[in-house]
């Protein structure tokens, strides 16, 4: 893998510890600030509503610049960002520097993935994408567990001190190692730009996602729930526990670049029909730990092992504006992960037990496997079961 996949994979990984790690924290900053813990959860909901606009915005606007002097503009309010978290006095100021992190998010994985695709032979893009989304795995595997024990030691800023210096060595990776010779949107501008959404299939892509993953995510919002009140096991364990989630996220990414590096309607397709099987497996048999623990793992896996394919699906579909395009399709993830959180708690207020999110999340992975389907036989749809390795370099269109 080129030297600069790993610069993004650096940044990749610092914005996934922003994005999770203050979960485990919100005690801390709850009793710091004086507020409730559903106060201080607007810390989250916050991050994940301006994730989803910068994902449009930034990325729009950015599209027609140099994609690395752009990546580095995006680094630069990250740290910023992380900065006024770690030094903020008062909660509006750490909810401001949570929003301003938050706005380079979307738009620095939108952009990223196209640069990776960019950097590699065309029969590689699939995994090359999974590779920069590999450093959001390992914030979710190392860097969240061990994060929440730094705050937890030292201080909730001690955590986001780290963060902004690994905001800082990410910006020199990207510096040094990112060409600078990379290809320019060759759209006539931002009007231009948002003409991919005249697309079904960009339309159907972004459902896909929203549907596909937002289950998997609805399902993992109330998991310390289901682990604790149906599998009978300890909170102390449920971090740990989590960790074997996110050695799952990580294999799963992995896979399923290169899975989608070689078919990717297929992948898709089956890696859809394996997720609804497995949380449908998992709601069934979430009494036993031993399958809890084997269920939880597969589900990471299965789950985060469609992220590089539904990512290069709608990238297919949007060739003038991939970077739009791929924007665009975090911000579906993101508004999927709200949807799925959203049903998953509806389920457990109408009384329906801690399993219910994992049979709300097969329902609603099921709903994306449709949209799937259907996707590959209305017009366009036949663009969706080309090979990536018959693709012209994106973004030199």
């Amino acid at each position: 893998m080129p030297a600069a996949l790993y610069a993004l994979a650096l940044g990749g990984f610092g914005i996934g510890l922003t994005e999770f790690v203050i979960m485990g924290l919100l005690p801390e900053v709850a009793a710091d600030f004086g507020v409730s813990e559903t106060v201080a959860g607007y810390l989250i909901s916050g991050y994940a509503i301006a994730v989803a606009i910068g994902a449009i915005i930034f990325t729009a606007v950015l599209s027609r610049l140099d994609r690395k002097k752009s990546l580095l503009f995006l680094m630069v309010l990250f740290i910023i960002g992380n900065l006024l978290s770690a030094t903020g006095p008062s909660y509006e100021l750490v909810m401001v520097g949570r929003i301003v992190a938050a706005l380079c998010h979307g738009a620095f994985f939108g952009i990223g993935s196209v640069v990776a695709a960019d950097l590699v032979a065309p029969n590689k893009r699939a995994g090359a994408i999974a590779f920069m989304f590999a450093g959001l795995t390992i914030a979710n595997v190392l860097g969240v567990p061990f994060g929440t024990l730094l705050g937890q030691a030292t201080g909730w800023r001690s955590t986001f001190w780290a963060i902004t210096a690994i905001g800082v060595i990410a910006f020199i990776g990207i510096l040094v190692m990112v060409p600078n010779n990379l290809p320019r949107s060759a759209s006539k501008g931002i009007l231009s730009e948002f003409g991919i959404f005249t697309n079904p299939q960009v339309w159907l892509s972004m459902f896909i996602t929203i549907l596909g993953y937002g289950g998997m995510f609805g399902a993992f919002t109330y998991i310390a729930f289901t682990l604790t009140g149906i599998s009978g096991f300890a909170s102390s364990t449920v971090p740990w526990l989590l960790v074997l989630f996110g050695v799952g996220l990580f294999a799963g990414n992995i896979v399923g670049g290169k899975a989608a590096d070689k078919n990717l309607p297929k992948t898709l397709i089956t890696l859809l029909i394996i997720l609804t099987l497995i949380l449908v497996g998992f709601a069934l048999t979430a009494s036993n730990q031993i399958a809890t623990i084997a269920a939880l793992v597969l589900m990471g896996g299965f789950g985060f092992a469609t992220v590089p394919g539904m990512q290069m699906r709608i990238m297919n579909h949007a060739d003038h504006a991939p970077t739009l395009a791929s924007g665009a399709n975090i911000a579906a993830f993101n508004i999927g992960n709200a949807l799925g959180a959203w049903i998953g708690g509806l389920t457990i207020a109408a009384g329906l037990g801690y399993t219910s999110p994992l049979w709300a999340g097969a329902v609603i992975t099921l709903a994306g496997l449709a949209v799937l389907l259907i996707a590959t036989r209305v017009r366009g749809g036949e663009y969706a079961t080309v090979s990536t390795k018959t693709l012209a370099p994106l973004g030199t269109h």
